[in-house]
């Protein structure tokens, strides 16, 4: 896998949309892989991605090499199909987030599509817009590569050389398949985040107040993008919905067994008590079906998923301390999986939650409190 700044020379890219992934790949590009223009409706936001170093405005005057389409959804088949009309001969990418309904409106165009290579980076930020973009947002990522059946070999692998330099990991995939696989892995996700923080804005403030790691990591994704995310599950809205109607039989089951122990314990005080048959099972059969599907969720750099142990300890809130700890953690040779910071509510502490190899938990343990750290 490349770094940005790699050696690759892709010439002149055009940049069409300047929003986080078109800035973000300017940025990249910009270690001197290629000389990047951008375009963009709105001056505003053209004028941000050229003051942080994503490229120059693109006055007509260069032919580009490569054009990458980072418009949204809604209007990405309109600029593609534009593109490839005025740069003949020319590759023409995008990065949007749904693929077959772009492929069939430009089939329905007549565009050419031995040109046309749809890509699709998974990356992002909860935070949107120039401002938010980072020239390493594509490190280590998946970037999936949707060719028609018409596309140019030559082009297809021109596009995997882009995602290569950016530090992307390609993977190919028909358009239908990658949409139906993201419908699953990414925008019922954002779906589920919002219904839930949708719950807290109507929350009482003492229950608020209890929120913890548990609720932030449910709700992480929640803050997007309003208007972005309509696009999206617009021109995704068959499979997202195909996803979320299981999803809703599956909920409909748990429903049915709490009513029904919610009955049970009604009538506790009746003889003989109601009971409700098989809604425990019901409930620990979910549960173990969500371990089941967690446990598929690829493991570190994409290797088979790993069982971690975790190792929590006591973290003051205090300027140098979890320089302190990694410090310390580093001294005793044992290597962090993962890591999460739960701040105690109401208390200057938070729990730091180290995720080791299951051999090394003792070792870690002993060594963090020989070094005078609180292990809970």
């Amino acid at each position: 896998m490349n770094e940005p700044g790699s050696t690759e020379d892709f010439g002149t890219v055009r940049i069409v949309g300047t929003g986080l992934l078109g800035t973000s790949i300017g940025l990249a590009l910009g270690g001197g892989m290629a000389k990047v223009v951008l375009s963009d409706p709105s001056p505003t936001a053209l004028a941000l991605a050229r003051d942080v170093g994503a490229g120059s405005v693109d006055d007509g005057a260069t032919s580009p090499d490569l054009v990458v389409v980072a418009v949204p959804p809604d209007v990405t088949s309109r600029v593609v199909y534009d593109q490839l009309n005025a740069n003949p001969d020319v590759t023409v990418t995008d990065v949007a987030s749904v693929k077959r309904g772009v492929l069939e409106q430009l089939e329905a165009r007549g565009a050419d599509l031995r040109r046309y290579v749809g890509g699709h980076p998974m990356a992002g930020r909860e935070r949107s817009g120039p401002v938010a973009s980072r020239a390493d947002l594509f490190l280590g990522r998946p970037w999936v590569i949707c060719p028609t059946p018409d596309s140019d070999p030559d082009r297809v692998a021109q596009v995997r050389r882009l995602a290569t330099a950016l530090g992307a990991a390609p993977v190919t995939m028909p358009p239908g398949e990658h949409d139906a696989a993201v419908a699953l892995v990414s925008h019922v996700p954002q779906v589920a985040a919002s219904l839930v923080a949708a719950r807290l804005a109507r929350a009482s403030d003492p229950a608020v107040s209890l929120a913890g790691q548990g609720v932030r990591d449910v709700t992480r994704i929640a803050g997007s993008d309003p208007t972005l995310w309509a696009q999206i599950l617009a021109a995704n809205a068959d499979p997202v919905r195909d996803v979320l109607r299981e999803l809703r039989d599956d909920l409909d089951e748990v429903i049915e067994a709490l009513a029904a122990l919610g009955e049970e314990a009604s009538g506790s005080h009746v003889w003989p008590a109601r009971e409700a048959v098989g809604a425990r099972g019901t409930l620990a059969r979910l549960v173990a079906a969500g371990n089941d599907g967690r446990d598929r969720i690829p493991g570190k750099h994409g290797s088979a998923p790993t069982s971690y142990a975790v190792v929590t300890a006591l973290l003051p809130d205090e300027p140098g301390q979890l320089a302190r700890l990694f410090h310390d953690i580093g001294e005793a040779g044992i290597n962090v999986e993962e890591f999460s910071l739960e701040h105690a509510p109401g208390m200057p502490v938070g729990l730091a939650e180290v995720a080791v190899l299951p051999a090394v938990r003792g070792a870690l343990e002993e060594a963090l409190v020989t070094r005078g750290w609180h292990v809970v």
